[in-house]
């Protein structure tokens, strides 16, 4: 998760919302990074988990992510938790919850939806209280 809150502090040079991830291979090493890129790259699928798990797939020279644990600081929409269960992540790891648009357990839980061919483990709160601080830091300097 620290590796993963450093990405979230560098999409704050690029006026992104600060949110980094990390997909870690079966053996827990760094497969691939991410961190939102929606307003440098004027994509609105620039999410974190979106663009780590793209270079992950590419790193692994397939889109099956088997084996492979998805590390992000904000808990996943829902187009990243179907992003996730489309690539067959075996577990998501998140810090702070999403009231507002969270898909794992929040507002909505499409990773564990029984109705899908793959659900992953879920651990969440890690480092929770931080990667809280760095999102409500970004929108109170908007207000």
């Amino acid at each position: 998760m620290r590796r993963a809150l450093e990405e979230a502090r560098a999409a704050l040079a690029t006026d992104d919302v600060p949110v980094g991830a990390v997909v870690l291979d079966a053996d827990g090493a760094v497969l691939a990074v991410g961190r939102n890129t929606r307003e440098a790259d004027h994509d609105p699928t620039g999410h974190a988990e979106i663009v780590a798990l793209r270079a992950a797939a590419a790193a692994r020279g397939e889109w099956r992510l088997e084996g492979c644990t998805l590390v992000v600081t904000l808990e996943p929409c829902t187009m990243c938790a179907g992003a996730l269960v489309q690539a067959r992540v075996a577990r998501l790891v998140f810090g702070a919850y999403d009231d507002k648009a969270g898909a794992a357990g929040s507002l909505w839980d499409v990773v564990r939806d029984r109705r899908l061919h793959h659900r992953p483990e879920v651990v969440a709160g890690v480092l929770a209280d931080e990667s809280a601080a760095l999102l409500l830091e970004f929108f109170g300097d908007r207000r």
